[in-house]
């Protein structure tokens, strides 16, 4: 790679910090920016919106950015990879149309069945009276789908009929913006979850580390859907062999048809999977690094990441080699209450001076007004710490959360517990 690199990194979430974070460790790097960025990133931060992507533009051109890495999904769908290698610069992500592996639920089962990939049984309505009466054919419990981006939170498991009806209303009546247009029903896959990110340079596809995800709101898995409480990485339930299957099966068959589709797919591909009696079935696609898988994996990674992200810009991911901590990672999420539905802003938070080493305090929803740390979103910070045991590091993430002076913050207390089983 030779000379040092300018780099930007496109969004303002706990996931952006994390990603920042690991960077500004680069040997190869020479000036980081964020955009927007949150209070965790200042040192970084261009106060310039994820989705103005002509802005982004812009901006790589008059600082002479060396390469741009993209967080959120939202300016993926907008185009905003198009817009940049139009521009002649170099940026990591996936183009407009790879990026509806996520923006389209449909188009993905659809690039699903091309490629025989293990998955729910499913079917696509645009009429809600056609999607109850197959409602009533597949019975519940079942899983309902905004088509579109939702934010994460578009997804309904419903264990009985009338939720299940009440879903159909609740996405398709327009809560959920264009997203709802379309709604995809799948059957209800037993076992437990894992998230696999592969980074890719559309041939050549390397795992990341496996990360198990804390989805619902409440301890115990109870209560909303969020976009994610907390993970751990690794799960114990993962193995070598399994790995080595999804890699196999599910991940290099969507690369080989989307490069035959003329569409090859560059950035992070991550799995959401189901691990069920049946072997692993894949429950969905998203782009890009996940939020707060992003904060657990960067923990792990001992490798460089900007020599990652570099190669796979220049197909060259298979000439890289990953190497991770042996180290078990956890993240807590600490929420502002109310959250996922109405939450408070603006919350005064007073972090401690010291931390444990091993523990970092990723931020997401913050910001700073008058001089103080205030809360601005409803996931806020990202308490991050690594053990030599799931035990070590979750005692570790836990004692910071007891730390932190983040008043009705709402957390919770059984992240990584699943792994103790």
């Amino acid at each position: 790679m030779g000379n040092r690199k300018r780099v930007l990194i496109v969004g303002n979430g706990g996931r952006e910090h994390a990603l920042a974070w690991k960077l500004a460790q680069s040997s190869e790097l020479e000036r980081l920016f964020v955009a927007p960025g949150n209070a965790g990133t200042e040192l970084w931060n261009v106060p310039i919106p994820a989705q103005d992507i002509a802005g982004l533009v812009n901006f790589a051109q008059k600082e002479k950015i060396d390469l741009t890495l993209v967080g959120p999904e939202d300016p993926l769908s907008l185009g905003i990879v198009d817009a940049f290698q139009k521009a002649g610069l170099r940026i990591f992500g996936p183009t407009q149309i790879a990026a509806r592996l996520e923006g389209s639920k449909s188009f993905a089962k659809a690039i699903m069945e091309s490629a025989k990939i293990p998955t729910a049984k499913w079917q696509v309505f645009d009429d809600p009276d056609q999607a109850k009466n197959y409602l009533g054919t597949l019975g519940a419990p079942c899983v309902l789908k905004a088509d579109g981006l939702a934010a994460g939170k578009g997804v309904i498991v419903a264990l009985d009929m009338e939720t299940a009806l009440q879903a159909v209303d609740e996405i398709m009546d327009g809560g959920f913006g264009s997203a709802g247009k379309k709604l995809v029903i799948e059957e209800f896959l037993e076992g437990q979850e894992v998230s696999l990110l592969c980074f890719s340079d559309g041939t050549t596809a390397v795992p990341m580390v496996p990360v198990q995800d804390h989805k619902r709101a409440l301890e115990g898995d109870l209560g909303l859907n969020t976009g994610g409480m907390g993970t751990y990485s690794p799960p114990p339930i993962w193995t070598a062999e399994l790995e080595s299957k999804v890699m196999e099966d599910l991940v290099s068959p969507t690369l080989q048809v989307m490069r035959e589709r003329g569409t090859p797919f560059q950035g992070v591909l991550f799995l959401g999977l189901m691990l069920t009696q049946q072997g692993p079935k894949l429950l969905e696609y998203n782009v890009r690094f996940g939020d707060p898988e992003t904060q657990v994996v960067m923990k792990r990674l001992k490798s460089d990441l900007l020599p990652i992200l570099w190669a796979c810009t220049e197909g060259r991911l298979s000439e890289v080699e990953l190497e991770w901590k042996e180290e078990v990672a956890v993240c807590v999420v600490m929420a502002a209450p109310g959250y996922p539905l109405a939450y408070a802003k603006e919350i005064p938070i007073r972090l401690p001076e010291v931390t444990d080493s091993g523990t970092v305090i990723f931020h997401a929803g913050t910001g700073i007004s008058e001089g103080r740390l205030r809360s601005t979103g409803g996931r806020v910070l990202g308490i991050t710490a690594d053990g030599k045991t799931l035990q070590q590091a979750r005692k570790k993430a836990y004692t910071l959360v007891d730390q932190i002076d983040f008043p009705k913050a709402h957390f919770r207390r059984d992240i990584g517990e699943k792994g103790l089983q």
